[in-house]
C-alpha cells in the first residue's frame, strides 16, 4: 500500500519528540548529579558554616554566658571589703573648775577575715562555671553546624527539585505544541490534546510547589546564618558521600567522650559538689578584726578587738541541703541525657543505613531500569505500539525517580548531619 501524507510526516514528528524528551532527561539528570558546576557563583557548605558561626545569635549568646561565667569567677576571687565608721563632735567637761571643751572623734575599721575552706570552695564552684560556659559554646557550634548544614542541604535538594520540575515543564510545554499540530493534521485524536493539557497542568503545579519549597528551604538557611547570606543567592555542592567505618558502638563511646552537652552537664554535676562543700564550710563564721580610736573631753583611747557570730540556733541546714538536692538533680540530669543520647544515636545510625540502603537500590539498578523503560517506551511509540501518553507515563516516572534517589541523597546527608550532632563530631 503506497504511504499517505501522514505516514510520511509521522516519523519527522517521532524524531521531534525523541529529540524533545532526549534533551530534557540528560539535562534534567546532569542538573541532578553536577550542581556546584552550575552554580560558580553559589555559596559552598564552608562559607555558609563560616557565616553561621559569625553572625548566628545563638553563638553570641554562649559568648555572652561565657563572659558571665569569668566575671563570676573574678568574683570568687575577690577578699572581703573593710568598713570604716567615723563619728565627731563637740564636747566638754561640765566641771567648772576645767572648762575644757574640745572636738570628739571615734574612728573604727573593720575587717572581715573569710575563711579559707569557703573562699577555695566558692572558687572551684566558679572554675566548674567557666569549664560549663566553655562546654556550652562547643556544644552551641555544634548545634549551629548541624542546623545549617541541614538547612544547605535541604536548600540543595529543593534546587535540584525546582531544576527537575522546570526541565519537566519545559519537556511538557514542546510535547504539548507536537500535539497540537498531530491534532491540527488529524494525526491524533482530541482526546490526546485534552491529556496533554492536564499533564501541562500537573507540571505547572509542580513546578509552583517546587518553587515554593526552595524558597521556604531558602529562607530557613538565610535566618541560620543569622541573614548574612542577603535575600536572593544559591548554593552550590553535593551531597554527603557514604562514610565506611563507621560502627554504632564506637559511635556511643565517642559521644561519652566528646558530647559538648555532656560535658556541660557533668561541669554542672561538679559545680553543685563544689556548692555544698562551700555551704558546709560557711558553717564556720567570718572573723571580723576591729581597730578603733576614740578621742574625748578627758580621755583617749586605742583599742582592738574581733567580731564573729555565734551559729548556735542555725548552722546553715537549709542552704546545705538544698545544695544537696541541686546536686542529686543533676546528677539524674546528666544520667537522662546519657540515656536519651544512646537512644538519638541508634535513631540517626539506623536512619543513615537505611538512607544509604534505598541509594543503593537507585544506584545498583532502579535508576537504569527507569531509563531503559522511558527508552522502550519511546522505541515502542516510534513504531506506533505506544501511544504518546504512554511515552509521557514513562517520561513522569523517570523524573520521579530522579527525584527520589536526590531525596534519598539528601536524607543520607541529613541523618549523618544529625548523627554529628549527637556524637559530637565523626571520626
Amino acid at each position: 500500500m503506497a504511504p499517505t501524507g501522514e505516514d510520511h510526516m509521522r516519523p519527522a514528528l517521532v524524531c521531534g519528540i525523541m529529540a524533545v524528551f532526549g534533551c530534557a532527561m540528560i539535562s534534567g539528570f546532569y542538573r541532578t548529579g553536577h550542581a556546584a558546576e552550575l552554580n560558580p557563583s553559589g555559596y559552598t557548605l564552608g562559607q555558609v558554616i563560616q557565616l553561621a558561626l559569625q553572625h548566628n545569635p545563638k553563638v553570641k549568646g554562649a559568648e555572652a554566658v561565657l563572659e558571665q561565667s569569668q566575671s563570676q569567677r573574678i568574683m570568687a576571687d575577690a577578699y572581703l571589703n573593710p568598713t570604716i565608721m567615723g563619728s565627731a563632735g563637740r564636747g566638754s567637761i561640765r566641771d567648772p573648775a576645767n572648762g575644757v571643751s574640745i572636738t570628739e572623734r571615734t574612728i573604727t575599721v573593720q575587717q572581715p577575715l573569710e575563711w579559707l575552706g569557703k573562699r577555695a570552695a566558692r572558687q572551684r564552684v566558679a572554675d566548674a562555671g567557666v569549664g560549663g560556659a566553655l562546654a556550652g559554646i562547643d556544644q552551641t557550634k555544634v548545634s549551629v553546624m548541624a542546623d545549617t548544614k541541614g538547612a544547605f542541604f535541604q536548600l540543595l535538594f529543593a534546587q535540584q527539585d525546582a531544576r527537575l520540575a522546570r526541565e519537566n515543564l519545559k519537556t511538557v510545554e514542546d510535547l504539548m505544541k507536537l500535539v497540537s499540530a498531530r491534532v491540527s493534521t488529524k494525526e491524533a485524536p482530541k482526546f490526546e490534546l485534552i491529556k496533554a493539557t492536564v499533564e501541562l497542568q500537573k507540571a505547572q503545579k509542580d513546578l509552583a510547589r517546587a518553587d515554593n519549597a526552595f524558597l521556604v528551604a531558602r529562607a530557613k538557611l538565610n535566618t541560620v546564618t543569622g541573614k548574612a547570606l542577603g535575600e536572593s543567592f544559591a548554593v552550590q555542592g553535593e551531597f554527603e558521600t557514604v562514610r565506611a567505618g563507621l560502627e554504632l558502638h564506637t559511635l556511643m563511646n565517642q559521644a561519652t567522650e566528646r558530647q559538648p552537652a555532656l560535658r556541660r552537664q557533668q561541669k554542672v554535676v561538679e559545680q553543685a559538689e563544689h556548692t555544698i562543700e562551700h555551704e558546709r564550710a560557711a558553717r564556720i563564721p567570718n572573723v571580723s578584726v576591729i581597730g578603733q580610736y576614740h578621742r574625748e573631753a578627758g580621755d583617749e583611747s586605742m583599742t582592738a578587738g574581733l567580731s564573729v557570730a555565734l551559729p548556735i540556733w542555725y548552722r546553715r541546714q537549709g542552704e546545705i541541703g538544698a545544695a544537696m538536692g541541686a546536686h542529686r538533680e543533676a546528677q539524674a540530669e546528666r544520667d537522662r541525657m546519657q540515656q536519651e543520647l544512646e537512644q538519638t544515636i541508634t535513631q540517626h545510625f539506623q536512619d543513615m543505613q537505611t538512607a544509604q540502603a534505598q541509594m543503593k537500590v537507585f544506584e545498583q539498578g532502579l535508576l537504569h531500569q527507569a531509563k531503559e523503560a522511558l527508552d522502550i517506551a519511546q522505541f515502542s511509540f516510534r513504531h506506533g505500539a505506544t501511544s504518546l501518553l504512554e511515552v509521557i507515563d514513562a517520561q513522569r516516572v523517570y523524573r520521579q525517580t530522579l527525584l527520589e534517589y536526590a531525596q534519598a541523597q539528601a536524607d543520607h546527608s541529613i541523618a549523618l548531619v544529625r548523627l554529628e550532632r549527637a556524637v559530637g563530631e565523626l571520626p
